[in-house]
This record gives C-alpha cells, structure tokens and sequence, in this order.
C-alpha cells in the first residue's frame, strides 16, 4: 500500500519548516531510513528520511517551500500500487496550499481550521478547480479583488500571496490613472525593495536558521541582563601537556576540547552557576550539557557535549569533531541540538584576541574563549613571556550574581591552568 510522507516537528513546538533541497526523484527506489530531503529548522537543516520502503511516486511540494507540520510532502508506492492507489492515499491525506512569507507551503488535510479561522474544503464539483492557497484568498477577499481573475505563478498556476499583491497595485495604479486629476495621490510608500533597487546592492532572502538567529539574539540581547567578566589565562602548562598527550594519541586534543572539559568541570565546582532562568524560578542543573558553537555556511549551530564533566578528555575531543563533520554536511539530529545548560564559543582559531558572546536562552552563561597568544607578562614581579588566551563569560545576571560569576571563572582558571586535574 502506498505511503504519505508527511513533514515531520523536527524540533520541539514547531509549527513548520522549509524543505530546503529533495534528495530523491520521482521514480527512485528507496528503501527505509533512505534520506528524502535536506529539511530546515530554526536550529539546523536536518535530513529527513523514509519511512517506508518502496518507489518515489509523488513529490508534493517544490524545494524552498514552507510546509505545516503535518502536510504531505511526498507519496511513496510500493510494489503493484497503481494510480488509483496513489490517488486514494492523497485523497485520504489531503493536499492544500498554503504560504508564509511569500514561499508556498502546504497546508493541513482538507477540513482543517485555516489561519483565518475558515475552513478548508476540496472542491469536488464538475466545475474548474481554483488552485490558491488560503492566504491569497483572504488578502484577495480583504483588498476587493476577485482572486478567479488573478493570473497564478505558483505549481500547477496556483495563485500565490505574491500574485494577489501584484493585482493590489495593480489596480491601484489603475485607480490613481483616473483620479490623479481630482487628487493626486503620493508615490507609494510600500514598494518593495525588488521595485526600487538601490544600485551595488543585492538582497539575498535569510534562511529559516538565519531567521531564528536575527529573532533569539536580539530577544536576549533585549531582554536579558547581561554582564560580563574576563580572565587571561596562561596556557604554557596546559600546552606542554597537551603536546606530550597528542604526542602518542590517535585524536589530536585541541585547545577547545580542554576548555570544553575545564568549564564543566568549574560548573560541578560551583552549582550555583550551573542554572538557568525559568520565570519566577530557578532551575538548578545536575549535569554539565556543554553547547559547542559551530560556524556552518547556514548559521551557528549548538550540538551539546552532554555529561562532559563526566566524560574524558579524549571522548569530548571525538564528539566534537565528529558534530563538526556533521554539522557541516546538515546531518546534525534534532536530539543533538535540544537543551544545553552552557555555551562554549571559541574564534581563537581566527586570531580574536577577546570578544564577548550573547546569551542562548534559556541557558544563563555563555564563555567566549580568545586567541592563544605570546604576551608580556609580569611573574613574580619579573616581566617574562607567557602564552595567554583571554576568556570572557556573558552571564544572566537574573539567576546569576557577580560574586558567582567572578568564582565559576576563578575555578575554570585554576582547572587550565593546573591542566592535569582536567586530564584525570
């Protein structure tokens, strides 16, 4: 029997998702567990794959389309299913069109609440069916417009939000036409950017992940009280040992992976800081779930080293490069990215001397880790050279005192800077 594929909450409360990029074709053979798409979250693009076994029949939505939670996607045939078995499974599932921020989706099973609180109904009249997604026909039915008399540019010329804005100016132009004489209307205030070019200027559209990124940073930059502190660490020790550990092991340990293992630790130290912000209380942490933060050409991704204060340094070396493979290549699981109780972020490798981080709510602190450098130095009143890196934690001063924030670093310090007790 053939097989709906739906779009699946990849993440905790989503309500939807772009399907970036097919990986399969009508007619493919797959198999259970084969990858269909490269699916787009608020957090990373994820693959979706097969539920079940058999041959790509449909392909129900275009590549870039914002599809519901919930929304057929895909049908998938197996062996003797002919059309009328394909037709019966999207009768069954149903298939509407829908939109947001101007990309076609698509939208809940026939006889679902629209977002206007109508509902949706299939046509099963002798009559031309009129292909428009809700959102067109509401803005239409706003704006006076007879959505049947609006020519469409999405699949199969189904009438799409863009197109119904369109005849909006469309007959405003008109309408200005024959009064311009009586009252002159203003030029416009909303012409699109796509309108008015500005020259040496080109506009690209944000991903969903970009999206997220610009909506949760700016939350937490306005809404909660950061403030920040920074020590300077000296690493000679630290480095003398670590080369002496890469000298005979398989894995190269790097910088990251031991403040990755000396911050978890420093929170175990200090539990008061291993918290986080939950409206009228506090929510204490067991375990260190250390956040790494990862640059991909799509946005900064958030897999988490979970129980890294119980892990070796050797194994919180291998998980983080393997998330940075992965990462790179979006097959990054929604599981790996869902909670963390603290950030790490490092653009040492870039050469940034310090640099302070903003806040991943809910979680209360965030370490921006600097370049490792040769600085000049004063040792028992001697001036020396030292390798220092500067660390600086942004902490939610909420859940999170000064006095608290000053002792979580003095301990992750310490923890570097006495670098076998990060090793045992």
């Amino acid at each position: 029997m053939a097989t709906l594929i739906t779009m699946p909450a990849i993440v905790a409360d989503a309500t939807d998702a772009v399907l970036a990029t097919w990986l399969v074709e009508i007619g493919t053979e797959i198999g259970t567990g084969t990858p269909l798409a490269d699916v787009e979250t608020e957090k990373a693009t994820v693959e979706l794959e097969s539920e079940a076994t058999g041959r790509v029949a449909r392909l129900l939505v275009d590549a870039g389309a914002l599809v519901v939670v919930g929304s057929p996607i895909a049908v998938i045939a197996a062996a003797g299913d002919n059309e009328d078995d394909i037709t019966a499974v999207l009768g069954d599932g149903g298939l509407q069109g829908s939109e947001s921020d101007g990309r076609e989706t698509a939208a809940p099973a026939a006889g679902a609440d629209n977002a206007d609180g109508s509902e949706t109904t299939l046509d099963v009249s002798d009559a031309p069916r009129l292909f428009a997604s809700p959102l067109a026909r509401r803005l239409a039915k706003e704006n006076g417009i007879d959505v049947a008399a609006v020519t469409g540019n999405g699949p199969n010329g189904r009438v799409l939000r863009s197109d119904v804005e369109r005849a909006i100016r469309d007959a405003g132009e008109v309408d200005m036409v024959l009064n311009q004489e009586a009252m002159p209307s203003p030029p416009s205030a909303r012409k699109s950017s796509e309108e008015r070019p500005v020259p040496g200027i080109e506009l690209a559209p944000m991903s969903r992940m970009r999206q997220a990124i610009a909506r949760r940073l700016t939350e937490s930059k306005t809404t909660v009280p950061h403030f920040y502190l920074s020590v300077d660490v000296h690493l000679d020790k630290l480095l003398d040992l670590r080369r002496q550990a890469n000298a005979s092991a398989n894995r190269k340990i790097t910088v990251n992976d031991l403040a990755v293992r000396a911050i978890s630790l420093a929170l175990q130290q200090v539990p008061e800081a291993n918290v986080a912000f939950a409206g009228d209380s506090i929510a204490r942490h067991e375990d260190s779930d250390i956040s790494v933060a990862i640059a991909t050409d799509g946005g900064l991704v958030t897999p988490i080293v979970r129980g890294a204060h119980a892990l070796s340094i050797s194994t919180i070396s291998a998980t983080i490069a393997d998330f940075v493979t992965r990462a790179r290549e979006n097959k990054i699981r929604p599981d790996e990215i869902a909670g963390g109780t603290f950030t790490v972020s490092n653009l040492g490798m870039f050469g940034t001397k310090a640099f302070s981080a903003i806040l991943n709510p809910p979680q209360s602190g965030i370490l921006a880790i600097g370049a490792a450098e040769k600085r000049a130095v004063v040792i028992n009143d001697e001036l020396a050279i030292a390798t220092v890196m500067t660390c600086t934690l942004s902490a939610d001063h909420r859940v999170i005192d000064g006095a608290v924030a000053a002792r979580l670093m003095t301990k992750f310090k310490e923890l570097l800077e006495n670098p076998l007790s990060i090793l045992l």
